[in-house]
């Protein structure tokens, strides 16, 4: 059957792309490869959600781009100590929802970021 598997990427326009990568390797550990990207392998325990919203959500503010990039976290902790040390501090954070837990950034292109560490599950042990 002919049918999409999942989100394959994620691209958008940045006035400055390199202050972008640059900015994702230090803040969130992003490899980055010479072709000007990063790569990851899908962890098994969790799925790509795709979800339009009403396009008067005030959900990615203070963002005004017309979307978000949700970001799967092995240490929500780990991550958010890293962009502390880069001067970068969430703009909020929920750490109890029954699928996980959730903090928000914005990146330099002004493209606000959701960190998701989803709940551990059976399937991880």
């Amino acid at each position: 059957m002919a049918m999409v598997l999942g989100v394959g990427g994620i691209f958008y326009k940045a006035e400055d792309p390199k202050a972008v990568r640059d900015w994702y390797a230090r803040v969130l550990g992003f490899e980055i490869h010479d072709w000007g990207g990063a790569m990851f392998e899908h962890p098994r325990s969790t799925s790509t959600t795709w979800s339009p919203f009403s396009a008067d959500t005030q959900y990615f503010a203070p963002s005004t781009a017309p979307f978000m990039i949700n970001f799967i976290v092995d240490d929500m902790d780990g991550v958010l100590a890293k962009a502390a040390a880069e001067g970068v501090e969430p703009l909020g954070r929920q750490d109890e929802d029954g699928m996980g837990r959730f903090a928000w950034l914005i990146d330099p292109a002004g493209v606000k970021i959701e960190l998701w560490e989803p709940v551990k599950g059976d399937s991880e042990a």
